[in-house]
């Protein structure tokens, strides 16, 4: 049976990218889930000085393990400045020091929000570009514009009906090559 590892690639208490990969698992079924708030899972920023040093943590071996047992990876990526936040351009560096094609064969839900009407798309469209180098296939992906005005906490779902719609195509691509 296939099996889907999923999370933010923040590390911020209150992402709201860790909030659209709830939802989007709230609404996958028949399909083992496995969850992780990036908030618990701190990493040193990488330099071959602390590899050669201190080698690799234990959280991050197996946070590699994860990957590469999942056959499927649901990941909401934030943006800072128009880029992928410095906490998961510092864990992709991590991880492709364990091995270079740490997702080699993963199927990935790639997708982004943030307040703005960009929606985090220019980091999605940065780490979309990069996944693949490391093995990964992007089979869907999904931006949310203007989370505040398009989401509800209280609720926990998608408020703008034609996004919900785009959102639901976008899980159901990802959950069909599972």
């Amino acid at each position: 049976m296939a099996s889907i590892l999923a999370f933010a690639g923040s590390n911020s208490s209150t992402s709201i990218n860790y909030e659209l990969v709830k939802y989007t698992v709230s609404l996958v079924r028949d399909i083992p889930v496995q969850m992780l708030n990036m908030a618990d899972c701190p990493f040193p920023m990488f330099s071959v000085d602390l590899e050669r040093e201190k080698g690799f943590s234990n959280s991050l071996v197996e946070l590699s393990k994860d990957i590469k047992n999942a056959d499927g990876l649901i990941l909401s990526v934030n943006e800072h400045n128009g880029n992928p936040s410095a906490y998961f351009k510092n864990l992709i560096d991590w991880l492709s020091r364990l091995e270079l094609k740490y997702m080699a064969g993963t199927k990935v839900l790639l997708m982004s929000t943030s307040p703005g009407r960009a929606g985090g798309s220019h980091s999605l469209t940065k780490i979309e570009g990069t996944l693949p180098r490391f093995g990964a296939e992007i089979v869907s992906t999904f931006s949310l514009p203007s989370f505040n005005q398009t989401f509800s906490l209280e609720e926990k779902q998608i408020t703008d009906a034609g996004l919900c719609d785009e959102h639901q195509q976008a899980l159901d691509t990802f959950l069909k090559t599972l």
